[in-house]
Parts: structure tokens; C-alpha cells; sequence
């Protein structure tokens, strides 16, 4: 489900509200649990005392183990509660978003973030100067890749997020470029960047979709295409994923490329398609 989330709009100190969606910062909670989250009839109420310097994209999975538990909304909920941590935790709507960004990219870079061993095998499987990263979310990675000196696009669906990425770019002293698009429709011409990344983007697609993300991203590289997807019993509703992935399932899509192809698992599975 996608929705439109107000990232940037005005709210009280140490609150935020979108739609049936509520949280509060408070300096304690009174209960061991750093976050709370009570359904209350329709409206989902959130409680939490993280400080600015524990906001960083590790709070995703905090927040995904507790709706699991108590939210029926799926990703839509957990991505208004997100949002609502971020905006509650630091006065400002864009120095909530740059204090999140800086301290997920300190821990991303320096290996501490659950994610980082993805961004650190994908960069270091990227050939060439040029990368179009389809589905960046936050844009984590292809700052990564900026911040090395290559040339990158950074792609998502979502066009308040490019936006977001766009203006915490400067501020964190990165040149990339962004656009808003779908991941199988890329308004940029054949062959135009040496590798095209897709991380963690498929689980979300049905098989269908996902194939034509491949496509596309073989259209747009010049000469490596790199897929990572997460392995999982069940795909994880909360996140989004719908689609469930494991090696034999990258072996056919490899093959289904003509491309040569090669998969392994490493902190989740990995296609590496070469033209």
C-alpha cells in the first residue's frame, strides 16, 4: 500500500499526527520498552523516549517487531510511525531528517548498521564510474556511492523521498542526482551507466513487476546488473515484502536473463548479471 506521508509539515514538539496515526516523545516511559504502541479502536497510538542520537535506520526494525505484534495496517502503518519517531525526536522538520540521515550513514560506513554488510558487498561489486540505483528508499546507498566519487542516479517511486534526498544531499556534502519513477520505467536512455544496482527491491514486486524491474535495469547498464534480496521463511508484511526469494529462485532469474549470471548468499541472496 502506498501513501502519501507529510515528511516535512509543521508539528508540535515532541509530537506528530497523519491520519490515525499518533506519537509522542516523552523523556520516560516508565516500562522497560524504549517504544510503545497501542491500538486504541481505529488509532494507533505510539509512545517512545529514543534520544536524537539513536535515530538512525536501526529504529526500522524496533518499530517492525513491535506492530507485528500490535498493528493490523502493514507497511502503511509502519511507515507513519517511522516518520512520526523522526519527527518527534528533534525539533524541525529538516534537521529531523539530517540528524536521521547523518547518524545512519555514520553507522552504515563504519559497519555498526544491521544493513551495512549489503552496502559493503554491493560497492564493492560495482564496476565502472556510473550507477543508477533503482528503489533507494532513503538513498542510503547511492550517497554511499557519491560520497566515493561516482556518478550516481538515485531512483524511488516516491517522490517526496527524492525529495527529502535532494535537499539533505548538500547539507551532507554529496552530489547525486535523483528521479522519481517507477523502478520498471526509468526515464533515461539505454546503456547510459556502467552498473545498475537493485537492493532489496524485488521482495517487494510480485514476480511479474520484478521481472520487468530486471529488464529494465539490464536496459539501462552498459555492463553489470547487481540484485540483492533478503532470504526469508515468510516474506515480512510489515516491510512490504511479498515475494519470497532463496537461490534456486535467483538461478532462474538469471537464466531467464541470457546474460551471464552468477548467485550467492551473503547477509541475503545476490545476482550479479554481466552483459
Amino acid at each position: 500500500m502506498t501513501i502519501r506521508i507529510d515528511t516535512l509539515g509543521p508539528t508540535p514538539h515532541g509530537m506528530w499526527r497523519q491520519g490515525h496515526v499518533r506519537v509522542n516523545r516523552v523523556e520516560r516511559l516508565g516500562r522497560v520498552d524504549r517504544l510503545w504502541i497501542h491500538r486504541n479502536g481505529t488509532g494507533l497510538n505510539v509512545t517512545h523516549n529514543l534520544a536524537p542520537d539513536e535515530l538512525n535506520d536501526d529504529v526500522a526494525e524496533l518499530i517492525a517487531d513491535r506492530l507485528d505484534a500490535s498493528s493490523s495496517g502493514g507497511q502503511a502503518d509502519f511507515e507513519l510511525v517511522f516518520t512520526g519517531i523522526v519527527r518527534s525526536t528533534v525539533p524541525g522538520p529538516f534537521a529531523s531528517w539530517l540528524r536521521f540521515y547523518r547518524n545512519s550513514l555514520v553507522r552504515l560506513e563504519d559497519g555498526r548498521a544491521a544493513f551495512a554488510p549489503v552496502h559493503q558487498r554491493a560497492h564493492a561489486l560495482i564496476v565502472g564510474q556510473s550507477v543508477v540505483d533503482l528503489g533507494s528508499c532513503f538513498g542510503f546507498f547511492p550517497l554511499r556511492l557519491a560520497a566515493a566519487g561516482l556518478e550516481v542516479v538515485a531512483t524511488d517511486i516516491s517522490a517526496s523521498t527524492m525529495a527529502l534526498l535532494d535537499g539533505v544531499a548538500p547539507a551532507l556534502g554529496r552530489a547525486l542526482l535523483t528521479l522519481a519513477c517507477d523502478a520498471a520505467a526509468v526515464p533515461l536512455p539505454d546503456r547510459c551507466v556502467d552498473t545498475v544496482t537493485v537492493l532489496h527491491l524485488l521482495e517487494h514486486l510480485s514476480p511479474v513487476d520484478a521481472q520487468s524491474v530486471v529488464t529494465e535495469a539490464m536496459r539501462l547498464a552498459r555492463r553489470r546488473v547487481v540484485v540483492a534480496v533478503p532470504f526469508e521463511d515468510t516474506p515480512r508484511a510489515i516491510y512490504g515484502h511479498i515475494q519470497r526469494f532463496d537461490l534456486d529462485a535467483l538461478r532462474r532469474l538469471g537464466v531467464s536473463t541470457g546474460w551471464r549470471y552468477s548467485v550467492d548468499e551473503y547477509h541475503g541472496g545476490w545476482l550479479v548479471l554481466d552483459r
